[in-house]
């Protein structure tokens, strides 16, 4: 029996190895390599599999940026509303309508986004939430009204992860 010759890594090449990619079939070390539920694959093959599923075209980022916006807008324009008007209650009921106005913008930028997908897609609704709700606490800051900056906080650090994780998908528990 003949000895085999020493198979190296395609991008390391002092680095000996017997791992291939299952898909390309590329020798490949354990620092290249990625585990995927049908077995081991080089960074290349990955990345090539994760842009089929990146299917936002360029007028889905304007789309999706102004339709957040807006929404976002009239939603920081209640926050501010109902800061100024239920007094205490405005706490319970500021933080319960956050996570409901998250999926809100969420549901309505898949809509008009026709549920394309694409992680850069989900960062710039996130800012669109985020700058929509700009002006409200401009408002507020200049009034001098700290229960209102408070509650503009909450809507914010509350909505805005829900709608980055309503669209990208992300699961908390499986």
């Amino acid at each position: 029996m003949e000895p085999t010759a020493a198979t190296f890594c395609a991008n390391h090449p002092t680095v000996e190895t017997s791992l291939r990619c299952n898909k390309c079939g590329k020798p490949i070390c354990a620092k290249c390599a990625v585990r995927t539920p049908t077995g081991y694959r080089c960074k290349e093959c990955v990345r090539g599999q994760q842009k089929i599923f990146e299917t936002a075209a360029w007028v889905d980022y304007g789309l999706g940026f102004v339709s957040a916006g807006i929404l976002s807008f009239l939603a920081s324009l209640l926050v501010t509303l109902i800061s100024g008007i239920a007094g205490f209650f405005a706490w319970f009921i500021i933080a319960a309508a956050a996570p409901t106005v998250g999926i809100g913008i969420a549901e309505a930028v898949r809509f008009v986004t026709r549920r394309h997908r694409s992680k850069p897609l989900f960062i710039t609704v996130a800012a669109a939430v985020v700058l929509g709700a700009l002006p409200s606490i401009l408002v507020n800051l200049f009034a001098f009204n700290p229960f209102g900056l408070i509650f503009q906080a909450i809507y914010l650090v509350v909505a805005t992860p829900i709608v980055f994780t309503r669209l990208s998908g992300i699961q908390l528990t499986r």
